[in-house]
């Protein structure tokens, strides 16, 4: 076991009763302020997004931009290809015959868009992360059974671990539990 000198704070957790009960106090942890939280639960909830202040995903913005790539870098390269590298005059075809292209055209963006999703959403996501601190409880193992819970953490401006842990214990939080991060 690791001594208090080597481990820092990580932050408080605090399980609730239902998916409801956590909604609730989502909302009630966004309008107090703070900024480094979140929610665990073993299943999406409707209307989580919202009651926690979360702004839309940029995911759909990187798989545009990727698709687009996708598209003109194929085109670029079939038109380069037909028309300077190879050229040949087929059945009396113009060198550049875009008709031609579009199947090629269309599955370069179909790739490069499902590249631009998996990359993308692991890189917003910060993943692959092999160990978080809330690891280190043992009711946390319940997030994706039966249990749900909140997190808040210590880097968080307005973090106070008397305030937070009677802020949640305030909204139906129930085994109120603070984290540490044990240093390597």
């Amino acid at each position: 076991m690791a001594t208090s000198s080597s481990k820092s704070l990580f932050g408080v957790l605090a399980e609730f009763e239902s998916p409801a009960h956590l909604l609730q106090a989502a909302e009630k942890v966004r309008d107090k302020g703070f900024k480094h939280w979140d929610t665990h639960s073993p299943f999406p909830i409707h209307g989580m997004d919202k009651a926690m202040g979360l702004k839309d995903s940029k995911l759909g913005w990187i798989v545009l931009c990727t698709g687009t790539l996708g598209v003109a870098g194929t085109h670029l390269l079939q038109w380069w290809s037909a028309v300077y590298a190879y050229p040949m005059v087929i059945s009396g075809k113009p060198l550049n015959s875009y008709p031609a292209f579009i199947p090629v055209t269309f599955e370069g963006g179909i790739l490069l868009s499902a590249f631009g999703a998996i990359f993308g959403m692991l890189a917003i996501n910060k993943l692959p992360r092999l160990y978080h601190a809330l690891f280190t409880s043992q009711q946390f193992k319940r997030a994706t059974d039966d249990a749900f819970f909140i997190s808040i953490e210590s880097k968080d401006p307005q973090f106070n671990l008397e305030d937070v842990q009677v802020l949640l214990s305030s909204l139906g939080g129930k085994n109120i539990e603070v984290i540490h991060e044990a240093h390597a």
